[in-house]
Order: structure tokens, then C-alpha cells, then sequence
């Protein structure tokens, strides 16, 4: 993030590797434009590492934290901190002693047996990935200590690889981030938090990653608040005392209860389909039934009666009742385990005593409540004090969750979490719900994996009629027990998701699991508002929530699924139905101001992603082999950089006889289609020809599409033209930017057509924003960039690109080879590697805007770091940063003020992805000296537009250079034509002046005559 001063080319390689035993003084400066913006905290957080090969470098340690601070935050020569009490520093990362420089030192100090020694043994590897906060492992950790009061910054970041998503969980307190009220912090690769926290619990507390392979590998510290002098937060309670029964029940769960797949209609143990491997039962496959234990809500302590789920409620799956309270309300859970195991119940967004934790680890204590036996009760007290409640940028209810925690790992993998629902005062009716929201609706993003769960050998028994044997080995039967649910139902079985058009409508989302557990949970049909943001998906990792708002407007059958390609391959995905119910007069109809037509046509070409790999060369020379060669060489077997793939070209028009050239600022889409744009208001008309050899679509997210978001399919040859309509919810929201960006791609076979290269950007903005070529007023450069992992092992185009692009026999290559399925995963910024991505140049003081676009399955975890540069993010509020984290389904916008000339690295800072080639580079070239000094001058007004200072006073207002001459030519014609006007007018009048002396004179001639003849008649 540091602002790095301009150097010569001669002295910009003196830095790039200090050599042993040398020395190099680096200059980091902070200008303005790199500082906290007024919204941030008073401190950011970033970090420092050794760069000449990241992932290793790091990998072997050399890596700390860096605090930028606003202007008198650091006082006196100790450059300590004057606005809190105490400040932590934490580091969450799997680090991979395989990839440390000193692996072979490592070995030959510490194995007993070196020569033994297999590198590449899995269990070897797996053995070397210590899963540690700040480099300590199961509570080793030293020094957390803090006095309750306390004014407690925690600076958090992720460092590390694909497996490094991270969700730190404070156990006993919450946290303010960016000034929403948590207390969970997720974190990535190259991922920076700044929290901050008043602890007001003493005791020792857990602090965790909540990832169920991480607790299991001891990703785990304790933090100490003891009891000081200074007062803790005032904790007062004047609301409600809310009372709930849960026990924990065993039942037999069904995740497939129709048997069908509902969108297809087919069999779900239908042969050959996605689902079978779930659904099939057969000697060494469970099926779709298992049993699980569940949180079921009883009427009274007696726990006789089940309390009956209303039609609302059926929706709820596996999950247990929903648990509600205001701030300042008590609340009293009696929990009844009537399950075979010790259960517990652990809350998160509560306030609690060690007593009511619901969860043993080494603290010093020990509590009825963190362990329930079998057939025993416990009633868990936990309050809601104003400091654990929404806070203002928070919506009016905060979405948490609660679940068994005696083992977090298997108690939860056997179904045991409910929701959880903390609102403001006020927010709750008599009847518990949410008012002003006519649906609420919960849902659990969950891979549940049931080889974790406490009845996997009662499973084996009962549905396999054997003991638990070497079936628990088999790769095949483990796969076969990861169910990829909503709320423990599969490929569409979910039921109750049932609403009106024009219902508010509020979604609490919810993610639990491992590392697996990375969805991108997409809303097809209609649009949400996150904190003020148009959304059509959210995030969701384990043991992190989210609030969604829905209005919507389009109805009809519609998917909820997650993005993540091979979650929605396995069946997480459900449907939710939007009804005319009439309960409401009729919206008015929907007027649109302007039609926008785009031509394209699908083609199909070879793709090189790295037509030149003199950069990768030089940047990857210190390694003994290069790391692109199994990417890049089509030796062995392998395909190397070229592919036949089909891509989206745009036309000059329906004729599709002339291909529209790219413009200059377009050059950097690379493999993605036209860069499509509209204004809310507008209708856009795509018209498609499919001019590939197999069917395929467009669709598009955010916008309103006919036929419930199926869009028609296009057969070779065929022309199809597909309607979007841009209503107000499909821009901006009130808390954006002035424009949201979408995406499109073909629809036929999501997964497939997607490798295949099918896929564009879009932008969608507010009325008035854009010039009428469609870029930005307010911005001088727009770049579109998806940060993909191209499968191309799911390509329609494989076979053929095996039999072109292989050298030798190509029947002799096997598809499911590990190394040559690694091969075909190329880690691309628009579908180039290894900076090979050409077209992105700005200039030193322009504004540029990134829109940011995230597909792809599990190992698509992107963290975007923009070297040399930050960026503003906005969410209402502005912040600063350098990375953005990318998912599937992920589409982020953030705005630059480029300020350091240079060429610098754009990549993925996951450890895979930078050795993969996921790199590219930006050049910002420097202003000439006039345009450097108006900058100057200007630097403190409000932005106008890039080219303002070229401007000249006219009349009082500023006009371009290009515009005086059509304004003076306007001016003249306007002259003209007000002197011929007056010329007119003059003239008229002279004439009628002239006609009235002319009648004047004739009646003075006819009196005249008229009395002479008088005098010549007298008698007349």
C-alpha cells in the first residue's frame, strides 16, 4: 500500500534482491491520497514481506505488520498510539513449511530418518501445514492480555494459499469493523482488518479460526480480560425476558425427500446424473437418508410437547427454531439433550458469562453448561446490552447463529446450528416478528460433510447392514457423504420459499463448514439491497452471516443456488416461487426512456493465455524450474498456452457481416466479451447469433429478463434477440457508487459454457452518469477484469484441443491424469497469464474506476493486490485499501486516483495463483509539467472532471476548448437571426406609419373638397 518514490530504471533494480550479507535502505512516503479517508479508523492496516519469490519468501517467515495513522495519532519518540489502550497484531495463515526455502535444512535437523524422507508423500506435506496464529499453534500464543474497558485495536490479516480462508471468531465479545457490529473477522490471503474492540467479559477467552479443518489443526489462541480498574461498559437491560425450550433430537433427515431433481424433473438416483453419487443407494453408498441430531423447539420445560412450525417456518429444514431478542432483552434457553452424545448450545452476537458458553477449552474453568449429557437439561442466560446490538450502519435486525460446541467440528457436521436474530428496539411485534417485513426467511449454505458427524458409524450400520470397516477409507464413499445443501436439502427439494410480488422480503444467510465452504449465494430473477447496495448474491463462509433486503418485482419460479460452480453441479441449489397474490394495487407499469441494442455472436478461436513468456522467464529465474512450465509446455503430454475455445464478439449490426473493432480503452478484455452498459430507465436488446458448432445463450445478471431468467436457447446458425429491461433495482444503490457492475455469460450449461469462454462484463448506472459512448462523466478510465481459473478439463472443447494441441499419440493421453488435469487450470486475469494482458495504461493523476468480477468454484478465492496504488471503497462510507477479495459470484467496483508513475503488478496474492501465473501488469505514465502544476493548484477542490483544467471561462462558466467555437458560432446565428427579426419589425412599423399619414392626408384632401364644393352649393 505504500506510496513508492519514482526511480530510474537503473536504480529500480537495486531493491529487487538484497543479496546475503548486503544492505538496502527502502523509502516508503504516505501522501494524502494513500492515508485513512475520514470514514476509516484512525489506523490501517497492512503488512510488509520479502517479494523476490512471495509465496516462498513468506512460507520461510519473512513477513510483519505495517500501521499508516492519521496526521497526530502518533505522538513522541515512541511512535506510540495516543486514541487506544492497547493494540494487537495477528496473523492468520496455514503456513507451508513445504514451500520454505529451508525444507531440506528442516529435514535433515529434525527427522530422525532424512534419507527416508519422501517429499512428496501426502502425508508428509499435510504434516508440514501448521495452521497457526502469528507462527503458534493450539493456544501457544503469548501476551493477549487486556483490562475490561479498554479501548482495544486488533489488526488482523490472512497470509497463504488457496486453503487460507479464515473466519476469527472472539469468543465473548464483539467487534466494530468498518462500523458494523460482529464478531467474527473473515479473513483471505493478503486480506487486512482493522477492529475494534471495548471488552467488557472477564476471563480467558477463546479466539479461533471457526473453519472446521483449522479448529481441528489448532488454529487457536487465547486472549485474557481481567478485571482492572477502569469500569467496563454499562450493561442495562429494561427490555424482555424471552424464553426458549431446545433439545437436541435425533432424526432420520432426508436431503432429497421428493426423490427429483425439481428443476429437470429427473430421478435424483437417475444414472449418470450429477446427483446419483448423493441419492444412489447400493452396497457401499448411504443415499440420501441419514441420521442426524436436531434442535427442535419445545412448548414448556417439560418438553411433552413439540411446538408446531407454522407454513412460515417450513422453510427452516435442519436448521433449529429462530431464536429472537431486542437490545436490552434477557434471554433464557433450556436446553434438553435427548440425543445419544454430550451437545451444548454456543451463541454468537450475545453477550454471555463464562458460565453460559457452551463450550470446554483450557480457560481455567469448568461448567455444567459446556457439556450436556445425555438426558440432562441446562438453561444458558445470555443478554443483549446496547453494545452488542445494531449499530447505525446495521440493518434494524443483525443475523447470527448459534450451534453445539462440545465438539464444534462434529456436533455441528450432525446438524446441530439454528438462527439467531438480535434487533433493535422497537423492531419486534407481539407476535415476534419483524415489522414493516412481510417474509422473513433463513438460510444455511452448508457442504455438510457427514464422514465428520457423530453418526457416521450408526449410518454404516443401519443403512450398509455392516460394521464400520475399510468403506470409512474409500475415497469414492467419502465424496458420496458431502451433501451440498440450503438448509439440509438438495436440488430443489427445499420447500416454503413462497412470497408475493412487491412483499418486502428479508433473507438471514448463514455459512458453516471447512474450508470447502466458499458460496457465493446468488438470488436469480431479482435484486437485493445489502447496507445500501444492489446485490444479487452474497458471500458466505463458515460462521459468517449476512442481512439481505428484497422487493421483488418479477414474478415466477426462480433459482436460489451458490455460484461456486461444483456446489451448484452437487445440487445446492433450491427454488423460490413470487406470486401475483393481488394483496396489493397493481405497480405501475414500468416506463423506460431509451432502447439500447447490442450484435453478438459467439465464435469460436484458439486462445493463446500467454503468447509471450519473456516476463515470466525473468520474473521466475531464481527457480530451479520454472513454475509455468506445467501450464505453459505442451511437452509430456501436456497441451501448453493454446486452446480452442468459443468467446462473445460484438457487430456492427443484425447483418453480422462486420465485426466492431475494439476501441483503444478496450483493448485489456481480453477473452471477454463487449463491455455492455445502460442507464436505469433503459431497455437493452441483445441480438445474438450463435456462429459456434454447439447450442448456447446470453444471459445476465442484475437486470430483468423475461421466461424467469431461462433465456432461449440459440442452435448453430440460429439469431435470437434477448430483451433486458434496467429498472430501478437493477442499479445503484442509495449507498453505490454511480454505477453497479453485472455479468453475463451463457446460460445452457452455466458450468460448461463458462470454461468455455462465454462470458462478458456489464455495467449498470445511475440516469445522467455516462457520456453517450458510454464511459463514465466523473471517471477518465474504466477496466473490467475477471479473475478466473479457466477449467479447461470442463470445456466443451477438451477432446478437440487433446487431439490438436498434444504432441505425439493423443489417444494415449489419459483425462484423468492428476498432473495433466493441473495443467488445464489456467489461473487468468481475462483469460491471459504471466502478464500477458495488454492495455492497461492510465495517467498520473486521472481517476480510474475497476470493476472487479469473481466466477468459478472452490479454488477461485482471488485476492486482487494493486501494487504501489490504493483505491476508495465504497459502502455508503469511503475506505481505503489496496486489495479486493474476490469469490464466485462476486462483482466489485472500486475508484483509484492513480498517483505513482511507473509500471506496476496487478495479481492474485493466493500463493497458487501468483506461481500460476495470475499476474498482470498496470503502467501509469507521468503528466507533463503545465498538467502537474493545475494539478496542483486544484488538488484541493471537489473533482469535476478529468480534462477541467483545459477549460476556459466563457460567460461566467467553464467551457472545453472544443465547445468555443460551436458556442460562438451559435452566438452568431443567434445575432443574426435577432437583427433580421428587428429589421422585420422596424420595417413594419415605418410601413403602418406610412400608411397612417397616407389615410391622414386623404381624409384632409376629401374635407377640403368636400367644404369647397359647399361653398360653390350652398343648398347641398
Amino acid at each position: 500500500m505504500v506510496f513508492s518514490t519514482k526511480r530510474t530504471p537503473k536504480d529500480q533494480k537495486k531493491d529487487d534482491a538484497v543479496f546475503p550479507g548486503g544492505n538496502y535502505t527502502y523509502t516508503w512516503t504516505i501522501p494524502e491520497d494513500h492515508s485513512p479517508t475520514a470514514d476509516d479508523p484512525n489506523c490501517l492496516t497492512w503488512i510488509y514481506h520479502s517479494h523476490i519469490d512471495a509465496p516462498r519468501d513468506i512460507a520461510s517467515g519473512l513477513i510483519g505488520p505495517l500501521l499508516t495513522c492519521k496526521k497526530g495519532i502518533l505522538t513522541g519518540s515512541s511512535q506510540r498510539r495516543q486514541d487506544v489502550d492497547v493494540d494487537f497484531f495477528l496473523m492468520f495463515s496455514v503456513v507451508d513449511e513445504n514451500l520454505s526455502w529451508y525444507l531440506d535444512e528442516n529435514i535433515a535437523s529434525f527427522c530422525i530418518d532424512p534419507g527416508s524422507v519422501d517429499k512428496e508423500d501426502e502425508e508428509f506435506q499435510e504434516s508440514n501445514k501448521m495452521h497457526a496464529i502469528n507462527g503458534y499453534v493450539f493456544g501457544n500464543l503469548p501476551e493477549l492480555t487486556m483490562c475490561a474497558g479498554d479501548d482495544v485495536s486488533w489488526h488482523l490479516f490472512g497470509m497463504g494459499n488457496e486453503i487460507d480462508v479464515h473466519t476469527a471468531f472472539f469468543h465473548g465479545a464483539t467487534l466494530n469493523i468498518r462500523g458494523h457490529r460482529t464478531d467474527v473477522a473473515s479473513l483471505f490471503p493478503a486480506t487486512f482488518v482493522t477492529a475494534d474492540m471495548i471488552p467488557s467479559n472477564p476471563g480467558r477467552w477463546l479466539l479461533s479460526c471457526q473453519v472446521n479443518d483449522h479448529i481441528q489443526a489448532g488454529m487457536g489462541a487465547l486472549y485474557e480480560v481481567r478485571p482492572c480498574s477502569r469500569q467496563a461498559l454499562p450493561s442495562t437491560l429494561e427490555g424482555r425476558v424471552r424464553k426458549y425450550y431446545i433439545a437436541a433430537k435425533e432424526v432420520q433427515w432426508d436431503y432429497g425427500p421428493s426423490g427429483l431433481e425439481q428443476s429437470s424433473g429427473r430421478r435424483l438416483s437417475e444414472a449418470g446424473s450429477p446427483a446419483e453419487q448423493y441419492f444412489r443407494r447400493s452396497l457401499y453408498r448411504i443415499g440420501g437418508v441419514y441420521w442426524k441430531a436436531k434442535y427442535v423447539e419445545y412448548t414448556d420445560e417439560s418438553f411433552r410437547e413439540e411446538k408446531q412450525q407454522s407454513e412460515e417456518e417450513k422453510h427452516l429444514g435442519i436448521l433449529g427454531p429462530v431464536i429472537k431478542a431486542e437490545v436490552g432483552d434477557t434471554i433464557l434457553v433450556t436446553f434438553f439433550n435427548k440425543a445419544s452424545w454430550p451437545f451444548s448450545i454456543q451463541p454468537h452476537g450475545v453477550s454471555y458469562g463464562k458460565a453460559w458458553e457452551g463450550m470446554w477449552y483450557h480457560d481455567g474453568l469448568s461448567q455444567n453448561g459446556m457439556s450436556v449429557a445425555p438426558l440432562h437439561n441446562f438453561t444458558y442466560r445470555w443478554t443483549v446490552p446496547r453494545h452488542v446490538g445494531p449499530m447505525a450502519s446495521d440493518p434494524p435486525c443483525l443475523t447470527w447463529m448459534y450451534s453445539s460446541a462440545v465438539n464444534p467440528v462434529k456436533d455441528s457436521s450432525s446438524g446441530l446450528v439454528g438462527p439467531l436474530l438480535i434487533c433493535q428496539p422497537g423492531t419486534l411485534d407481539d407476535n415476534n416478528k419483524q415489522k414493516g417485513i412481510d417474509r422473513e426467511f433463513y438460510l444455511l449454505f452448508s457442504v455438510f460433510d457427514e464422514n465428520l458427524s457423530w453418526y457416521l458409524n450408526a449410518n454404516i450400520k443401519y443403512y450398509l447392514r455392516m460394521e464400520e470397516t475399510s468403506v470409512k477409507k474409500d475415497d469414492g464413499f467419502k465424496e458420496s457423504n458431502r451433501m451440498h445443501a440450503i438448509n439440509g436439502f438438495m436440488f430443489g427439494n427445499l420447500p416454503g420459499l413462497d412470497m408475493c410480488d412487491g412483499d418486502k422480503v428479508s433473507w438471514h444467510l448463514l455459512g458453516l463448514g471447512s474450508e470447502a465452504d466458499v458460496h457465493g449465494a446468488v438470488f436469480q430473477g431479482n435484486t437485493l439491497q445489502m447496507n445500501g447496495m444492489r446485490r444479487d448474491s452474497a458471500n458466505l463462509f463458515p460462521h459468517t452471516f449476512a442481512t439481505a433486503f428484497m422487493q421483488p418485482d418479477n414474478s415466477g419460479t426462480f433459482e436460489i443456488y451458490c455460484q461456486t460452480s461444483n456446489h451448484y453441479q452437487y445440487g445446492m441449489r433450491e427454488q423460490y416461487v413470487v406470486s401475483k397474490c393481488g394483496k396489493r394495487d397493481p405497480a405501475p407499469s414500468r416506463r423506460y426512456t431509451g432502447v439500447r441494442t447490442y450484435y453478438l455472436a459467439a465464435e469460436e478461436v484458439v486462445w493463446d493465455y500467454a503468447p509471450d513468456r519473456s516476463w515470466e522467464r525473468e520474473r521466475h529465474n531464481h527457480s530451479e524450474e520454472s513454475y509455468a512450465d506445467v501450464f505453459l509446455s505442451n511437452e509430456n503430454g501436456l497441451l501448453g498456452s493454446r486452446y480452442k475455445k468459443a468467446v462473445y464478439r460484438e457487430y456492427m449490426d443484425g447483418t453480422f457481416q462486420t465485426p466492431k473493432a475494439r476501441k483503444s480503452g478496450d483493448e485489456h478484455l481480453g477473452i471477454l466479451g463487449p463491455f455492455l452498459w445502460a442507464e436505469v430507465g433503459e431497455i437493452l436488446n441483445v441480438v445474438f447469433k450463435n456462429n459456434a458448432s454447439r447450442p448456447y445463450s446470453v444471459h445476465a445478471h442484475g437486470v430483468l429478463e423475461p421466461h424467469a431468467g431461462q433465456p432461449q436457447v440459440a442452435n448453430p446458425g440460429d439469431i435470437v434477440t434477448y430483451r433486458w429491461e434496467v429498472p430501478e433495482r437493477s442499479g445503484p444503490g442509495p449507498n453505490d457508487s454511480a454505477c453497479v457492475p453485472w455479468i453475463y455469460y451463457s446460460a445452457v450449461d452455466t458450468v460448461k459454457d463458462m470454461y468455455s469462454g462465454l462470458i462478458g462484463p456489464l455495467k449498470v448506472c445511475r440516469r445522467g452518469a455516462l457520456r453517450s459512448d458510454g464511459t463514465r462523466k466523473d471517471v477518465k478510465r474504466e477496466f473490467a477484469l475477471l479473475f478466473l481459473v479457466f477449467d479447461e478439463n470442463q470445456s466443451w472443447y477438451l477432446e478437440e484441443n487433446v487431439e490438436h494441441y498434444s504432441k505425439g499419440n493423443h489417444k494415449e493421453i489419459s483425462l484423468m491424469d492428476e498432473k495433466f488435469v493441473e495443467s488445464n487450470k489456467m489461473h487468468a486475469i481475462n483469460g491471459r497469464l504471466y502478464a500477458n494482458l495488454p492495455g492497461l495504461t492510465m495517467y498520473q493523476g486521472e481517476r480510474v474506476n475497476w470493476y472487479l468480477l469473481g466466477m468459478g468454484q472452490e479454488i477461485d478465492v482471488h485476492t486482487v493486490h494493486f501494487h504501489a496504488e490504493t483505491f476508495i471503497y465504497k459502502n455508503g462510507k469511503s475506505y481505503r485499501a489496496d486489495v479486493v477479495d474476490l469469490f464466485p459470484g462476486t462483482f466489485e467496483m472500486v475508484e483509484m486516483l492513480v498517483g505513482n508513475p511507473g509500471t506496476w503488478l496487478l495479481h492474485c496474492h493466493v500463493s497458487d495463483h501468483i506461481h500460476a501465473g495470475m499476474e498482470i501488469l498496470f503502467t501509469v505514465l507521468p503528466r507533463a509539467e503545465l498538467e502537474l502544476e493545475v494539478e496542483s493548484v486544484t488538488a484541493g477542490l471537489p473533482y469535476e472532471d478529468e480534462d477541467e483544467f483545459q477549460k476556459i471561462m466563457l460567460f461566467g462558466s467553464k467551457v472545453a476548448q472544443g465547445q468555443i467555437e460551436a458556442t460562438v458560432i451559435a452566438l452568431a446565428v443567434v445575432g443574426i437571426l435577432l437583427l433580421l427579426a428587428t429589421s422585420i419589425l422596424l420595417g413594419a412599423v415605418i410601413h403602418l406609419e406610412r400608411q397612417k399619414r397616407l389615410r391622414r392626408n386623404r381624409r384632409s384632401i376629401l374635407d377640403d373638397g368636400f367644404k369647397l364644393m359647399s361653398q360653390k352649393n350652398p343648398g347641398l
